[in-house]
């Protein structure tokens, strides 16, 4: 009987320390050209995951995602966009209509992923990682509209979740970037 109880011990606490969260790190996404890349890439650094459209009000944002990137790109530090259409349609384009708007009209240089969704049935894998604790192992969060900003630190760990309404250029980001 204790032979069955230890068994049943070890069995156990094998199967907690091999259920570790998942982080950052461990997925790949596509970029707006179709390639892909593995956001290990980014290993070390902090990153700002955002979701983008083209026709919402929040597009503007894309001067102020543009201005951090170039001020804090060389530090460690990143911005990723991923163009979503889960918000009254606000990005209907194609990959290639997407990555000419955001050129022309905003400069973007920073790295655009692949239209993907990020809430509902068809959620990508990255985006179900980023709004579930069961996930992520720290918070659920609710994506309320487009340009909605999650925080990752260089370990590939969740930090916050930053609603739309909030500027890249904001004190908390700003000071998050240069702790």
């Amino acid at each position: 009987m204790k032979t069955f109880i230890l068994s049943i011990i070890v069995t156990m606490i094998t199967s907690v320390a091999g259920a570790q969260q998942k982080s950052f790190y461990d997925f790949t996404v596509k970029t707006i050209d179709g390639k892909d890349l593995p956001l290990s890439t980014f290993k070390g650094k902090k990153v700002l995951v955002v979701n983008v459209a083209s026709k919402c009000g929040f597009t503007p944002q894309y001067a102020k995602l543009e201005e951090l990137y170039e001020k804090y790109g060389k530090d460690d530090f990143v911005v990723i966009g991923f163009p979503a259409n889960n918000f009254l349609h606000q990005e209907p384009g194609t990959n290639e209509e997407i990555k000419e708007f955001c050129t022309l009209n905003y400069g973007v240089t920073f790295p655009m992923m692949a239209k993907i969704s990020v809430k509902g049935k068809d959620i990508a894998p990255l985006y179900q990682w980023l709004t579930h604790k069961s996930e992520n192992g720290v918070s659920d969060a609710k994506i309320g509209w487009n340009f909605h900003k999650f925080l990752i630190d260089e370990n590939g760990r969740w930090v916050a979740s930053i609603g739309s309404t909030t500027s890249p250029l904001s004190q908390e980001i700003v000071e998050w970037i240069e702790e």
